[in-house]
């Protein structure tokens, strides 16, 4: 827990006065003030993140944390869990939909073993930082045990310090875990007090017999762990899962160095959500890429006010979202850093 407390307390708030200059520039570019919306929002945002005046994206990371969930033995997943490990090697290999996504935008993926049910074949792109082979089945007792909730935070801080080494200007939370919408549902319910109904979508394709099966076996994980909501450690334990706490880790690092953090889709919300509970201040440092088809998504998107930036019905996870949230994000500062003043380019002046 040392390891957490300490990352909480380096994380500041953000650079009021660059965020001032990049406003002032911004007003002053060729343009009527505030026609490029979001994205001045978003440069804005990025110079009070950073504190630096002109940050630049040039070395980019999506973090993919694969990990299995017990509750599948419940029927809440039309996938078998083997799903996870199969799904990893195709993300080493390149032919997932982030790999896609991530050579489009120039960003690295970094692949991680947070608690796949098997063991994985050793190889020198994956990072190991199994916690266990999945979570245990929430629907008869807790998911996890506390020390492992703390111990899968405390791996995702580690993840983020050790790409620094390699560089690190921006990142993005992905995930792949077959069960997860059920642990993040149960996850949002906890934090947001909304009924499980509103929250609980069809994951990865659940008819309505099966949908309807999820929402009881979340109800009744909830009854049973009873977890404490003003305890974030606590939900994760409960209900969680290795992923979403790795990504809730990823999430405070990121804060504590002043780098932007573009969250995906609900599983990485429910890791935001997490993150935010532990230390308010992270809400500052993370940029919301898109809104997920899951129904849930919007609940955590309102409940921690941030704006999506995208929404274009994606439900994938795996870091997608994220990479496209990252494409628009390094797009905003280009505005803000190349685009001529109306001094510079000699373009007279709203009059009044």
């Amino acid at each position: 827990m040392e390891k957490i407390i300490g990352t909480v307390k380096n994380i500041k708030g953000l650079d009021d006065g660059l965020m001032e200059k990049a406003q002032n520039r911004l007003d002053s570019l060729t343009k009527p003030q505030g026609s490029l919306g979001r994205l001045e929002e978003l440069a804005k945002q990025a110079v009070g993140i950073t504190s630096r005046e002109n940050p630049g994206f040039k070395s980019k990371v999506i973090f993919t944390l694969a990990a299995d969930h017990g509750v599948t033995e419940e029927g809440v997943s039309p996938y078998p869990k083997e799903v996870t490990a199969q799904m990893v090697y195709n993300f080493l290999n390149g032919g997932a939909g982030i790999n896609v996504l991530a050579g489009h935008i120039g960003a690295r993926v970094v692949v991680i073993d947070a608690g796949v049910a098997s063991d994985l074949k050793p190889d020198p792109r994956l990072k190991v930082k199994k916690i266990n082979y999945g979570t245990k089945n929430m629907a008869k007792g807790p998911a996890m045990e506390r020390n492992e909730a703390i111990n899968s935070v405390c791996s995702g801080i580690e993840i983020l310090e050790e790409e620094l080494k390699c560089g690190l200007d921006i990142a993005g939370t992905g995930e792949m875990g077959i069960g997860n919408t059920t642990a993040a549902s149960a996850v949002t319910a906890c934090f947001t007090g909304k009924p499980i109904e509103e929250i609980t979508g069809r994951g990865a394709g659940l008819n309505d017999a099966g949908l309807n099966r999820k929402i009881q076996i979340i109800k009744k994980s909830i009854s049973l762990n009873r977890p404490d909501k003003t305890n974030p450690i606590d939900v994760l334990a409960k209900v969680g899962g290795f992923e979403i706490g790795g990504m809730a880790g990823i999430i405070l690092a990121c804060a504590s160095k002043r780098i932007p953090v573009v969250i995906d889709g609900f599983i990485s919300g429910a890791a935001a959500l997490v993150a935010y509970q532990l230390e308010p201040k992270t809400k500052d440092y993370m940029i919301a890429s898109h809104c997920s088809v899951e129904r849930g998504h919007r609940i955590i998107l309102d409940y921690l006010g941030l704006k999506p930036i995208l929404d274009l019905n994606l439900r994938l996870g795996e870091g997608t979202g994220a990479a496209l949230g990252i494409n628009m994000l390094e797009a905003s500062i280009k505005i803000l850093t190349q685009m001529a003043t109306f001094k510079s380019a000699g373009v007279s002046e709203k009059k009044q």
